[in-house]
């Protein structure tokens, strides 16, 4: 794999689940198994597949965010501070502080910048995401899914990072705001020169924004290729009966 040329690579990742029940006997669980891939700088990459299959555990391998799993392969990142965008904001947001606190927290532990500093970034992340600067002072609770999934966009991106997961990041929001939710993931993609990992359950969206797609099936990598390729000449029957349920 050419490292200039990508984000992220992963090989031959898996990951088990280790569960104990009420009287000690152990079971385990094999959520991902010799899943290969890389994300490219520049490009989005979509990741489809039903519920259960194992996509929401990949992109928390991905960002070590699997303690209690037994994991093994290799994953390399070629970019600092990899970030996610969440499926639900409210649960990602605190909603004891405010937006601008929110947004600051990751400037302060970071500490590069100063207070100043640390403020003109907030107010100018708000206004990249489309959200007046008086929004500083409101709490999660206060605003609409749309709001704070852009509140999310922003603190995922506060710190300059290259490389987004998105994880099922329009699921949760009506049509219309998924639109305006995607423009704005695009917007940004073009201008930050960001690489994203949009994982998805819905084809549709995957096809309006990605440049290439992995099909996920129980914890495996089934098919990968261009958008086109795969959705208009799909090699597994899998595939082909996710695309057969969907209307485009």
């Amino acid at each position: 794999m050419d490292q200039i040329k990508n984000v992220l690579e992963v090989e031959k990742l898996s990951v088990v689940y280790q569960d104990r029940s009420l009287f000690g006997k152990r079971t385990s669980f094999q959520a991902l198994t010799d899943v290969s891939f890389e994300v490219r700088r520049g490009e989005i990459l979509g990741l489809v597949g039903e519920s259960g299959c194992g996509k929401s555990t990949l992109s928390k391998a991905i960002l070590g965010m699997l303690d209690t799993a037994e994991v093994s392969g290799e994953i390399r990142h070629f970019t600092p501070r990899p970030q996610m965008v969440f499926q639900d904001p409210f649960g990602s947001l605190n909603p004891s502080k405010t937006v601008g606190w929110i947004l600051e927290e990751p400037l302060r532990v970071y500490g590069k910048y100063d207070a100043p500093e640390r403020k003109r970034c907030v107010l100018d992340m708000l206004e990249r995401v489309g959200l007046e600067r008086s929004y500083a002072k409101s709490r999660p609770g206060e605003l609409s899914g749309g709001q704070r999934q852009r509140v999310s966009i922003a603190a995922a991106l506060i710190r300059r990072p290259r490389f987004i997961i998105a994880d099922e990041p329009v699921s949760a929001l009506d049509v219309t705001i998924q639109a305006q939710i995607l423009d704005l993931l695009w917007d940004l993609h073009r201008e930050l020169n960001l690489s994203y990992l949009f994982i998805s359950h819905d084809l549709n969206v995957v096809y309006s924004i990605c440049d290439r797609v992995m099909v996920m099936d129980k914890g495996r990598i089934i098919e990968q290729g261009p958008i086109e390729e795969v959705y208009d000449h799909p090699r597994e029957e899998y595939t082909r009966k996710l695309l057969n349920a969907v209307q485009f």
